[in-house]
């Protein structure tokens, strides 16, 4: 009896051609450059700003709660609280933990406004992220127009719109507004948090929302912010809402 060829592609070979389509979907000519690890300045792998060395340090959120992608034994299952509350979002899903070396690349992305760095965060998303539920439509959480005018762009819409382009996802930019100026998260605590961002977004789309939709972010700490997206979009008649992050803070 003869041996079956198994014609799966070993893992290596996948993600050559993951990269490599990433790029083609996204910009062609980088494919004609040689890469470089935005975390070590080494040579990087084939289609990817990353070397190899780094790729194998990356902090994959593996094992996180359903719910609010918080780093737990139990893959896939729900941490404690949040099998006691309720969330208005159905799922979480964070690619990474927040440390090395996405606790580096993300603030170059949004306080130095490094692209690159955006860039390669949204392709290690999308290698991620591929096998989760997949939803009609990709919505970035937007910056009230105050900071956007300061920064002069979102961080969270240079991570999205590559991801979109990748995942063959529409990316619905500005069908939900900030409209209320709030303040910095990171310096509040979990419940001044929540109050702080109250009644902070609206659905102002003017196409009827699709049924199930992603919101995208950069970074998830306590998940306030997510939370009041996510109810603004479910007021507005969104079915579900699930939520996809770069990095969770464990």
């Amino acid at each position: 009896m003869d041996t079956p060829v198994n014609l799966k592609h070993p893992p290596a070979v996948d993600g050559i051609r993951a990269r490599l389509a990433f790029w083609l979907r996204n910009d062609a000519t980088r494919l004609l450059w040689p890469t470089r690890c935005l975390a070590c300045e080494d040579p990087g792998l084939d289609g990817m700003d990353l070397c190899h060395r780094c790729e194998m340090t990356l902090p994959a959120n593996i094992s996180a709660c359903r719910g609010c992608a918080l780093p737990i034994p139990d893959a896939g299952g729900l941490c404690g609280a949040c099998l006691g509350g309720r969330s208005p979002l159905a799922e979480v899903h964070a690619a990474f933990v927040y440390a090395a070396p996405l606790d580096r690349l993300l603030p170059r992305l949004k306080f130095a406004g490094d692209l690159a760095a955006g860039r390669l965060v949204a392709q290690l998303m999308t290698e991620r992220l591929r096998d989760v539920p997949r939803p009609q439509a990709l919505i970035p959480v937007p910056l009230h127009r105050a900071r956007l005018r300061q920064r002069g762009f979102n961080q969270v819409l240079e991570l999205t719109r590559p991801l979109g382009r990748a995942l063959d996802l529409p990316v619905l930019d500005g069908a939900l507004v900030r409209h209320k100026l709030t303040q910095e998260q990171s310096r509040l605590s979990a419940v001044a948090r929540r109050r702080n961002l109250k009644g902070a977004f609206e659905a102002r789309s003017r196409l009827p929302l699709p049924a199930h939709v992603a919101l995208v972010d950069d970074v998830m700490t306590t998940g306030a912010t997510l939370h009041a997206a996510a109810v603004a979009l479910k007021r507005a008649g969104v079915e579900r809402v699930d939520a996809w992050v770069a990095a969770r803070v464990p």
